[in-house]
């Protein structure tokens, strides 16, 4: 039979998905270490003899390979704009989206200091914008000129004011800066336009980036590693959402990925106010928005976690209201002890009571908020950011969800809540899990498969609660 064999090299797992395109079914899927330090063929190996154990006494042809990474450290990128609120914000969005690891964003002309900054960052892209489409040019053009003259040996990729582009093709040309143009993030005031400044990302990531992390080897296995993971879960939200021609999609929905070092959530709606009387204020929302918590993770960040938290959240998920547990203690363990496994009963809830406090705030960052003004001719209602009230599905994924056994409980932390009323999180969502693994692998199935990748995440996404 002929099949497609999609690999996920993550930072801390590297993860194989076998699929039969003929029956539309999933034969094998398997997972181990991520092997970058030594080889990284070392873990996918391991992996993919675990695959060939499954498919013991089965003809299995693989016709395509196709990969996605996010090992060693994944995409990591600064953005450069002209205003923090909206061309850098754009920026921001932009990059996001694409996948990367956002490690700073900056505003307005850099200085000296910034510039050094961002050249010890080990960085792997810069996203260079500013200035709407016949606007402001000298802030984009100086900082290109600050690039270009302190040597950041780094890929840019340009999507800003576009008549700004031939001042910076000129002077990246006469400097040997390896740059792509780009359509800019904003054209308009308060209008996005991320996808180009995506697509250069994805090839930049492709031509560039993949050899740099040590990821060369794969690709004498592999048919090309297409995109970071996010982005590939990204797609594949997209797809199941949208549909394709063939095949309809579900509708608005939320997908939590809970990780050891960050949480990200992805939401795919238009986010515009759904009650009657609210008005939209700031910047254009992206329909298919992705937002990273880097504060917020299971093992990596579990220290930030409970800084960002406190210990009075931990213990309203815990129940412990007597106080005795040692949560400070516990986070700090889990930060030193990475590929900890919970056992006892104790470690499984405190994962979880993690994981719910990470959910809640993932996603009050995530959504929008609406504030009531008080005028003469009564209350005015503003909304920032997206809506997400009507949302109909929340989609979880990541090694706690999974293995939780009330893995509903963990997203319900994520949805709406009346003691917080501003915060417009899903009101009244169904709850699906990704309970293989698929979502990285179905985006990119996705890119030469949609109508397949669709129908098989509506067979295998699991209903739970």
């Amino acid at each position: 039979m002929d099949a497609y064999l999609l690999l996920d090299f993550g930072s801390t797992y590297t993860k194989l998905t076998a699929v039969d395109i003929e029956n539309e079914e999933i034969l094998a899927a398997a997972k181990d270490i991520t092997t970058i330090e030594d080889d990284i063929m070392i873990g996918f190996n391991k992996a993919y003899k675990k695959i060939e154990e499954q498919l013991e006494g089965k003809e299995v042809n693989f016709v395509r390979k196709l990969a996605c990474s996010s090992a060693a450290g994944g995409l990591k990128m600064v953005a450069i704009g002209l205003v923090p609120d909206l061309t850098a914000e754009a920026a921001k969005r932009a990059a996001l989206g694409a996948g990367a690891r956002i490690l700073k964003v900056y505003s307005f002309q850099l200085t000296k200091s910034e510039i050094e900054e961002i050249k010890n960052s080990n960085l792997d892209i810069i996203l260079l914008a500013g200035g709407t489409d016949g606007g402001n040019k000298e802030c984009i053009i100086h900082n290109a000129k600050m690039i270009a003259e302190h040597g950041l040996n780094v890929p840019v990729v340009v999507a800003g004011n576009k008549t700004a582009n031939d001042e910076i093709q000129e002077i990246f040309d006469a400097s040997g800066t390896t740059y792509r143009i780009a359509e800019n993030v904003m054209p308009k005031l308060n209008t996005l336009n991320v996808e180009p400044a995506r697509e250069e990302i994805r090839k930049i990531f492709m031509s560039n980036i993949v050899e740099a992390k040590g990821l060369g080897n794969a690709e004498s296995f592999v048919q090309g590693i297409l995109m970071p993971t996010p982005a590939a879960v990204l797609k594949a939200a997209e797809a199941l959402s949208l549909g394709t021609d063939e095949e309809d999609g579900i509708g608005d929905l939320v997908v939590v990925d809970i990780g050891g070092a960050t949480t990200d959530i992805h939401s795919l709606a238009d986010g515009e106010p759904s009650k009657a009387g609210v008005t939209m204020r700031g910047l254009e929302e992206p329909f298919a928005k992705r937002t990273v918590e880097g504060d917020l993770g299971m093992r990596y960040s579990a220290v930030a976690l409970l800084e960002a938290a406190g210990t009075r959240k931990l213990r309203e998920y815990l129940g412990d209201k007597e106080r005795k547990i040692d949560v400070a203690g516990s986070c700090e363990y889990r930060y030193n002890n990475i590929k900890m496994v919970p056992e006892t009963h104790e470690e499984i809830a405190f994962d979880e009571a993690m994981a719910k406090t990470a959910t809640e705030l993932a996603m009050s960052r995530h959504v929008g908020t609406v504030e009531c003004t008080y005028t003469p001719m009564g209350p005015i209602y503003t909304q920032i950011g997206k809506d997400l009230l009507p949302t109909k599905y929340m989609i979880g994924t990541g090694g706690v969800l999974v293995h939780s056994e009330n893995p509903h409980k963990i997203l319900e932390a994520g949805t709406y809540n009346k003691a917080d009323g501003i915060y417009l999180k899903p009101e009244n969502p169904k709850f699906l899990l990704d309970k293989t693994y698929i979502l990285s692998a179905m985006g990119l199935l996705a890119q030469e498969l949609p109508d397949m990748a669709v129908r098989i995440m509506k067979k295998y996404l699991v209903s739970i609660g």
